[in-house]
Order: structure tokens, then C-alpha cells, then sequence
């Protein structure tokens, strides 16, 4: 394949060059601005009417997504009996309980991503499992543990203060409850803010408008994996086509009268190869075998040999490889470099190649192409999306500037307006690096009246392990990307293995009859100085990408030294884990003053 670097570094420079507009990371302000409430509300459950709760439990946690259920499943396994969740939803599932928009799927393999399959005793039909599914198992695993009894569902927390002199942490909520807990648990998730886009003159629109974290059946008609049918006559505009844009197209197109797709950037988008689970998969499964199979995945990410890649999907085929270019013998680092342009080059071109033979349209062919380096956006996987630019109902709007405006009635590209019936904003949510204070969505004062926002202001964030913070005592945090932990593509492993931190750390407290902890500055202060001995500054080469959630839109400088990993890059997780594994074997809690 003829790889010219200069030729497709000019055309990429030039394709980003398009998209750096100043209005590019506008976005609603979802805390303060009351025109946005429908936007946020729930249309899959009524919330209850009930009186304020005032309560003493031994734990609170912030959130019933993957990393809350975790994290109160090892709860529950260290002996802790009070448990209550809470959580702005009307129930379980974090991000799998507001994202039920038609197609909705895990883009990591299943058999990984759904978390213990194996004490559930639970095989997913699919390799890649619907919404649907992901969300009832993990309410599965919440009535196994019995994790639902003492939630409190439709309820935001707006204040979590610490209490010397009782020590504990008093929660306040948004239905008036106050609950004082020994343990405070932040489990907000990496995805849990949507992205709403700030588009001038959209609160004039007269039509129907939702985000796909919030899909309106009552306009659409059907349910999640049923037809649409009060769609027949109507015209949508899809904004976005990142993951939940390019899912949510092919049901839409099959439903709609006609739809329209504003697109900005194009997703580089791989074969997902979905299919039903083989029945001969359960019957090979070991004891261990999912732990096993993260590893392996996690091995093949992070760039170690493996005998077999057992997930053999497009994240270890094309991201593994472009993530960990290989080491040439006696290649100085120009070469290296330059190798490893050529890879990339290589699976971009397929990606571009594959939209040819699917899109029968050239002039909308070339306009779905990703024209950047692979790990500048979040790769995608779908095995239907080109195929909907193939019937005639469904046009793409290419708007690499964005959309101008808003009317009554459509939406405004290049002078001409859309006319739409309904405006769906298929625009994800806010960026997995965004910092924890903000994804928390209340303010977390602890000793000395000190928030967490203020400590972690402009850079000076701090933790011990990412896990806990100096001046918050008897509080835990999940781990996650830029918060002095380390990332995975899977972010479930994570999720399990800051779990398993919290249960066994609770345990040892527990056993050791302390009232609880707080961080000492000393362990605090080396913990950073580990992050940053290891920081690569990547904003050289990010800023050279398209705009992008990954490259903060354009402005990668603002990632600070401190709000990235233990170790270079995503960090080392099989170190990670070895770190806390021992740091638990050793049970002396070193770095932890006990209250």
C-alpha cells in the first residue's frame, strides 16, 4: 500500500484545520440552565413521591452504574450490611439505564464487558449484547446482592460534607433527605454527563427534540429492539455520528419517513462482526475463565505477547496495533516513528476502503471517510451503518464547521435549512477525562471546609492510588481515566479491581477496629510524584489530530501532568493491580492515617 507521509499529513492537517471553529465545544449548561430540564428528564420512570429519608448507614455511594454495583457487591462480601445507592435515574444501570435508544450496544466484547458472568452463572446471547440485556443483568446482580432495597432512585445528591466530630460524612439530597454515613463511595461513572451541543436559536424549534441518553418511545412509538411505528411519516434530523449516532441510524432509517444526518467528523468506523453467542462457548467455559479473558485482552491492549488472542475483534486487531507499533532491531526513533505512521496509514486506509465498497455513492462515500490518525477519536465498530446511506430516505449533511442555526422548523447548513419533525441529538456525553468534581455533580467538602473542586482546581489534583484523597477521610473514589489511576478500554476490569480495593480495605479497617481513615499528606504527596515521573506530554501530538472528546477539542495542553495515570501513557494496569494486591496482603494500610 504506497504511503506518502507528507501527502497524508498535509490532508489530514487540512481536514482538521475545518473543524476548529470557536463555537466547537459549546455546549448547554446542564446544572444551571432551566431551559435544558426536559432535556435531562426521565421518560422511563415516574419518579415516586415519597417523604425525606433521614438515616445512619454504614455506606453511601454515589451512583448504581458498573462501578456503584461493584463496588457494593465487595461491600457486601466484606460484611457490610447498610448500603444505600443513590442515584438521579429511576433505577439500575447507570449509563445502560438511560441509553435505551434503538441499537444500543456494547462495543466491547460481552463476554468481558458485563461483569460476573460466572457467579451469576450467566452466558450473553451476542458477542456484543443490546442495551437491554447489559441493563438487566446488572439489575441481576443487584437483586443478588440485594443492592436495590435501600436505593434511593430519582434522588441527586447536592451536598456531601465530612464531620470530625462524628466522623462522618452528612449527604444531602435533592428530596430533603439526609443520610450520615460512615463511608462515602463516588462511583459518578466516565460517562455519565450527557453532551448537549449550545446551537443558536435551538430552543425555538417547534418540534419534538431528546438526546439519545433520553429517547422518547412516546414520540417514536415501539420499545428498545421493537419498531418505531409512529415514525412512518415523519422526518428526523440525527446529530452526531459517533457511537450513539451511528447506532441509533439504521432502526431510525428503517422507522422514518426520511432522515437527515449531520455529521461533523466521521468516526472511523470497523467491523463489529456481531453474532449469536456459539452454545459451544458455554460449554468450553472454565472456572476463572472470564478473569482470564480480561487478561488476556488487557495483555494485548497494553502491547504484552499472548499464545492466542481470545477476543480477535477490531480494539486487538487495528487499536492494539496502532496503541503498540512493534520495536525494529537497530531502527533509530525517526523509523520507529515513521513505522509506526505507516500502520496507521495502513488500517486507516481500510476503514476508507471499506466505506467505498459499501457506500454506493461516491460524493457520500468521500464524505464519510475519517481523514486523521486512529487514536485521535474513539474508534467505533458496526456492521449495518454504511448500509443505511444506501437507501433513499436517509441523506448525510456533512458539516465540518457544525450546524449555523436553529429554526422553527429545521436545522440551518451552508444557508440552507433542513426541515425536520423531530431533532435527535446523538451527541454522547461529555468526555471520560473530565474531571471527577464536575462528573460528581455536588459539592464534596471535607476537613477544614475544603471541597474537593478547590483542591483539585487548575492541576492540583491528588489522591493515593486514585482511589482516595488527603483531607476526605472514609472516602473512596472508583477509579478512572486522568485521575492518577490507570485506563482500560475495558473499563469493567477497572471497575472490578478498584471494587475489590474498597471491600478488602473496608475488611482491614474493620479488623483492625478503626473508626476509618484519611490519607496522610506524605503518601499523598509520593503517589503524585510517581504520576508525574512517568508523564508523556502528548499534546504535540494531539493537537495535530482532528477535534475530538480524546484531545480535549482541539486543546490537549489543558490535560495537566498530575490528572493522567501510574505509568506512561494508560498506565501499566497488570502493575496497578500487583500494587494493590500487595498494598492489601501487607494489611498494614501504610499510608493511611486511622481515625
Amino acid at each position: 500500500m504506497s504511503f506518502d507521509p507528507e501527502a497524508v499529513n498535509a490532508k489530514y492537517r487540512a481536514e482538521r484545520d475545518r473543524r476548529l471553529v470557536p463555537s466547537r465545544a459549546a455546549l448547554r449548561d446542564l446544572f444551571h440552565d432551566e431551559r435544558v430540564a426536559r432535556y435531562l428528564a426521565d421518560p422511563f420512570a415516574a419518579p415516586v413521591q415519597r417523604e425525606p429519608i433521614t438515616d445512619d448507614p454504614d455506606v453511601v455511594i454515589l451512583g448504581a452504574g458498573i462501578a456503584g454495583l461493584l463496588a457494593g457487591v465487595q461491600l457486601r462480601k466484606a460484611g457490610v450490611e447498610r448500603i444505600r445507592i443513590i442515584d438521579r435515574a429511576g433505577g439500575i444501570g447507570g449509563t445502560w439505564y438511560w441509553n435505551r435508544y434503538p441499537g444500543v450496544m456494547c462495543d466491547i466484547e460481552s463476554y468481558q464487558y458485563l461483569p460476573l458472568l460466572e457467579e451469576l452463572d450467566y452466558i450473553p446471547t451476542r458477542r456484543y449484547a443490546y442495551g437491554e440485556e447489559i441493563r438487566h443483568h446488572l439489575q441481576a446482580i443487584a437483586e443478588r446482592f440485594d443492592l436495590s432495597r435501600d436505593a434511593l432512585f430519582h434522588t441527586g445528591i447536592q451536598r456531601a460534607e465530612w464531620n470530625d466530630a462524628t466522623a462522618r460524612w452528612a449527604i444531602h439530597t435533592d428530596r430533603g433527605d439526609v443520610i450520615r454515613s460512615r463511608y462515602y463511595v463516588v462511583a459518578a461513572g466516565i460517562l455519565n454527563l450527557l453532551k448537549l451541543p449550545d446551537i443558536p436559536g435551538m430552543d425555538g424549534f417547534r418540534g419534538a427534540a431528546f438526546h439519545t441518553a433520553r429517547w422518547d418511545y412516546g414520540y417514536t412509538g415501539g420499545a428498545p429492539g421493537q419498531p418505531m411505528a409512529k415514525l412512518g411519516d415523519r422526518t428526523v434530523a440525527l446529530v452526531g455520528t459517533g457511537a450513539s449516532g451511528l447506532q441509533a441510524l439504521s432502526p431510525l432509517a428503517q422507522a422514518a419517513r426520511h432522515v437527515y444526518v449531520f455529521q461533523r467528523t466521521p468516526s472511523a468506523i470497523g467491523v463489529r462482526d456481531n453474532r449469536p453467542t456459539d452454545p459451544e462457548f458455554r460449554r468450553s467455559v472454565e472456572p476463572g475463565w472470564q478473569k482470564r479473558r480480561m487478561d488476556n485482552f488487557q495483555s494485548i491492549m497494553l502491547g504484552r505477547p499472548v499464545d492466542t488472542d481470545l477476543t480477535d475483534d477490531g480494539w486487538t486487531k487495528h487499536y492494539a496495533a496502532v496503541q503498540n507499533p512493534p520495536r525494529i532491531e537497530g531502527a533509530d526513533l525517526a523509523e520507529f516513528i515513521r513505522n509506526a505512521e505507516r500502520i496507521d496509514f495502513e488500517i486507516m486506509e481500510q476503514h476508507r476502503q471499506r466505506i467505498d465498497q459499501l457506500v454506493a455513492d461516491p460524493q457520500t462515500a468521500e464524505q464519510l471517510k475519517p481523514y486523521y490518525r486512529y487514536l485521535c477519536k474513539r474508534p467505533c465498530f458496526h456492521d449495518e451503518y454504511f448500509d443505511a446511506y444506501n437507501r433513499p430516505n436517509v441523506t448525510l449533511v456533512n458539516c465540518p464547521t457544525g450546524i449555523e442555526r436553529i429554526t422553527e422548523h429545521g436545522l440551518v447548513v451552508n444557508g440552507h435549512t433542513y426541515e425536520v419533525d423531530c431533532i435527535i441529538y446523538g451527541t454522547g456525553f461529555e468526555a471520560e477525562v473530565t474531571p471527577l468534581p464536575r462528573r460528581a455533580g455536588h459539592e464534596i467538602v471535607g476537613r477544614n471546609g475544603t471541597t474537593l473542586a478547590a483542591k483539585w482546581a487548575e492541576g492540583r489534583s491528588g489522591t493515593l492510588f486514585g482511589l482516595m484523597s488527603h483531607g476526605f477521610p472514609n472516602m473512596f473514589v472508583m477509579p478512572g481515566p486522568g485521575q492518577q489511576s490507570v485506563v482500560t478500554v475495558n473499563y469493567t476490569q477497572l471497575a472490578l479491581l478498584g471494587a475489590e480495593f474498597v471491600g478488602a480495605t473496608v475488611a482491614l479497617l474493620d479488623k483492625q477496629g478503626a473508626q476509618g481513615f484519611d490519607v496522610s499528606a506524605r503518601a499523598e504527596a509520593d503517589w503524585v510524584a510517581q504520576i508525574i515521573s512517568t508523564h508523556v506530554d502528548a499534546s504535540g501530538v494531539m493537537s495535530a489530530c482532528t477535534p475530538s472528546r480524546l484531545n480535549n477539542e482541539g486543546d490537549p495542553g489543558a490535560i495537566q501532568a498530575r490528572d493522567t495515570n501510574f505509568g506512561r501513557g494508560f498506565g501499566d494496569y497488570f502493575a496497578y493491580r500487583d500494587l494493590l494486591e500487595n498494598w492489601l496482603a501487607a494489611g498494614d494500610l501504610a499510608g493511611l492515617d486511622l481515625l
